[in-house]
C-alpha cells in the first residue's frame, strides 16, 4: 500500500465497523478458497452450475490458474447456489479426452466468494497445452484448454498473443471474441474494462435482445451483489466463454470495473473517501471472484494486481495497474491545454513504488522483447493539431512528470525492444515512441500498440473526425481504425508481427473478421514498418 492511501484506508476500516449488510461484510472478508478437500460435501445443486463457463490464466512455466463459478441461476443472489461450502472436483490432462490426467483434486467453492473456484495447478511441464474441467453433483463443466509458459532461459521459439480491451455488453455482440476463440494464441492479454458499471436497459442496448434483461440490471453497480450480477451477465455470453476456453488470459483492470474515471480514492462524483473505498472493496472482490487470478483475494479496498510474466528468453510481460494508486486528474479531467498541474511532480498515475518496480525489472531484463500491458495511452497524444495542444488528463499525458520518468526509462532501454500495449480508447492505434514526439526525425526507442476494443463503442467507423485529428496532429501515429476487434502479436527472436483485425459490425451477430493492417517491428531496430 502506498503511504498516501493509508489514512483513507484506516478511515474506511473505521467506517466499516459501523456498517451493516451482508454485501459489505463479505467485501471485507479474508477467507480464501483453496485446493484442499471441501468440507461441504454435496452442494445439493439441482441445475447446471457451470452457466458462466470456465477459464484459465496467469501462466507460469510450471503452473496455471483454472477457474469456474457455481451459478445455476446466475441472476439470483449468490447465483442460485445454497449458502454453504461445496466441494468441486477438478482435473487437468495432457489431452482433450482426459485419457492422461496428470493433476486432479478437490477445491472448495465458498459462498463468501460467490462459489468461485480458483485452483493454482502446480508441477506442470513448461511450454505445453493442457486441458481441464470441473465436476460437482454429477454436473460436468465444459472443457477448457490452457498453456504454460516456456521454461526459464529457453532460447528462441515463438510467442503469440491475442490482445484487446473494453467489452461493454450493451454496446453489441461479442463477435470478436468468437473469432479470437479460433486463433491459435498462447495467451490473451486483456487491458481493462472487463465490465462497465452502468445500468442496462431491458433491450440490452445495441443487442436489442428478444428476452428482456432482468430489472435488477437497471441501476448502476456499486454493491457487491450488483457487481456480481454484472459479471454474471457478461460471462454468460457464449462467445466470451469460448474465448476463455481456448487460451489462458492475463488481465488487468481500468476504471469501469469500479467507476468511470475514478482515481485512487477519488470517485467521479467526489463521494466521501470512506464511502468510495467500500464501493472499491466490493468491485475489487467481484473482479477477483470472476477472473482466473491467483490468491490472495483482495483485502478490503486494496489488491496487488501488477505482476510480471516471463516467456523464456524471448519476452517478458509486465502488467500495470494505473487506477488504484493514481492522483486525481488535473484541471477537472477531460482534454485540456498544458498547465502546471499537468506537470506537477507530486501527482502520479502508476505510483512511485509500481513505477520503480517496472523500471527495475526492465533494467534487469535478459529477454529479447519487453512488453508492458498498460491501460491508458502512454505516448504523447495531441487532439489539436494547432499550436494550442490539448492533452487527455485521464491518460499519461495528464501526469507529465511521471510520464517523463517512464518514457525516459523506456528510451534508455531501447536495446531491450520495449513494446507498450494499451486499451481504453475504443480504437486501434499504432505509433512509434519518440524522444521528441513533435519531431518525426527524432530517435524511435519503442512502439505503442493500441488494439481496438472488443465491443465498446458499437459498430464504429474506419476513421472518425477525431481520429483524423489525431493523425494530423501526431506524426508518430501511423494507424487509426475505430471498428471493433483485436490484434494478434507474434514475437520471435528477429521480429514482432502485428495483425490488426476488425469486424464490420456488432449490432447483430455473425460478422466476419478481416486483417486491416499488419506491421513488423525488427528486434534491435525499434519502429513500425508496414508489412
Amino acid at each position: 500500500m502506498t503511504e498516501d492511501l493509508r489514512p483513507a484506508v484506516r478511515l474506511a476500516r473505521r467506517r466499516f465497523l459501523t456498517l451493516t449488510g451482508a454485501a459489505t461484510a463479505v467485501a471485507f472478508g479474508t477467507n480464501l478458497p483453496g485446493t484442499a478437500l471441501g468440507s461441504g460435501g454435496s452442494g445439493g445443486l439441482t441445475a447446471n452450475p457451470f452457466t458462466l463457463g470456465v477459464a484459465s490464466g496467469d501462466p507460469l512455466p510450471d503452473a496455471v490458474v483454472i477457474w469456474t463459478r457455481l451459478a445455476p441461476k446466475p441472476y439470483e443472489p449468490l447465483g442460485g447456489a445454497p449458502y454453504k461450502e461445496v466441494g468441486v472436483d477438478w482435473q487437468v490432462a495432457t489431452d482433450e479426452h482426459f485419457r492422461r490426467v496428470v493433476r486432479s483434486g478437490r477445491a472448495t467453492a465458498r459462498p463468501e466468494f460467490a462459489h468461485s473456484v480458483h485452483v493454482d495447478v502446480r508441477d506442470l511441464q513448461p511450454g505445453r497445452h493442457y486441458w481441464y474441467r470441473f465436476r460437482v453433483d454429477g454436473y460436468l463443466s465444459p472443457t477448457g484448454r490452457t498453456r504454460t509458459a516456456p521454461a526459464p532461459g529457453q532460447q528462441g521459439g515463438l510467442l503469440t498473443l491475442g490482445v484487446s480491451s473494453c467489452q461493454s455488453w450493451p454496446d453489441g455482440y461479442y463477435t470478436a471474441q468468437r473469432h479470437l476463440a479460433s486463433e491459435d494464441v498462447d495467451a490473451v492479454v486483456f487491458l481493462g474494462d472487463y465490465i462497465y458499471e452502468y445500468g442496462i436497459s431491458a433491450a440490452g442496448g445495441l443487442r436489442n435482445v428478444a428476452d428482456p434483461v432482468p430489472s435488477q440490471f437497471r441501476t448502476e453497480a456499486d454493491t457487491l451483489d450488483r457487481y456480481r450480477l454484472q459479471y454474471a451477465l457478461y460471462k454468460s455470453d457464449p462467445d466470451l466463454q469460448a474465448a476463455h476456453q481456448n487460451a489462458p488470459w492475463i488481465t488487468t483492470w481500468d476504471d469501469h470495473e469500479v467507476q468511470d474515471n475514478y482515481a485512487g480514492t477519488i470517485s467521479k462524483s467526489n463521494a466521501p473517501v470512506e464511502d468510495f473505498l467500500v464501493r472499491r472493496a466490493n468491485a475489487y472482490r467481484a473482479y477477483w471472484e470472476h477472473l482466473p487470478l491467483r490468491g490472495p483475494a483482495p483485502q478490503g479496498p486494496n489488491y496487488l494486481l501488477y505482476r510480471r510474466f516471463t516467456f523464456g528468453r524471448l519476452a517478458e510481460l509486465s502488467v500495470l495497474d494505473t487506477r488504484q494508486y493514481r492522483s486525481d486528474q488535473a484541471a477537472g479531467d477531460g482534454w485540456k491545454v498544458d498547465s502546471e498541474a499537468r506537470r506537477d511532480p507530486g501527482r502520479v498515475l502508476a505510483g512511485r513504488q509500481q513505477t520503480q518496480w517496472f523500471l527495475n525489472g526492465l533494467n534487469q531484463s535478459h529477454t529479447t522483447w519487453n512488453i508492458l500491458a498498460n491501460q491508458v495511452i502512454m505516448s504523447r497524444m495531441d487532439l489539436d493539431p494547432t499550436a494550442s495542444n490539448l492533452y487527455n488528463m485521464d491518460a499519461w499525458d495528464g501526469y507529465g512528470a511521471e510520464q517523463k520518468t517512464v518514457l525516459d526509462g523506456l528510451a534508455l532501454n531501447r536495446h531491450r525492444n520495449p513494446v507498450v500495449l494499451t486499451g481504453d480508447v475504443h480504437a486501434g492505434y499504432a505509433m512509434d515512441m519518440k524522444r521528441d514526439f513533435a519531431d518525426p526525425a527524432s530517435q524511435t526507442y519503442g512502439v505503442e500498440l493500441v488494439p481496438t476494443s472488443f465491443s465498446s463503442g458499437g459498430n464504429g467507423v474506419p476513421v472518425s473526425a477525431n481520429g483524423q485529428k489525431f493523425l494530423d496532429g501526431n506524426p508518430h501515429l501511423k494507424f487509426v481504425d475505430e471498428r471493433r476487434g483485436y490484434s494478434v502479436l507474434r514475437f520471435d527472436e528477429q521480429q514482432l508481427q502485428v495483425d490488426c483485425k476488425v469486424v464490420p459490425y456488432i449490432d447483430k451477430p455473425g460478422a466476419p473478421i478481416s486483417t486491416v493492417r499488419s506491421f513488423v517491428v525488427e528486434a534491435g531496430n525499434p519502429g513500425l514498418e508496414v508489412r
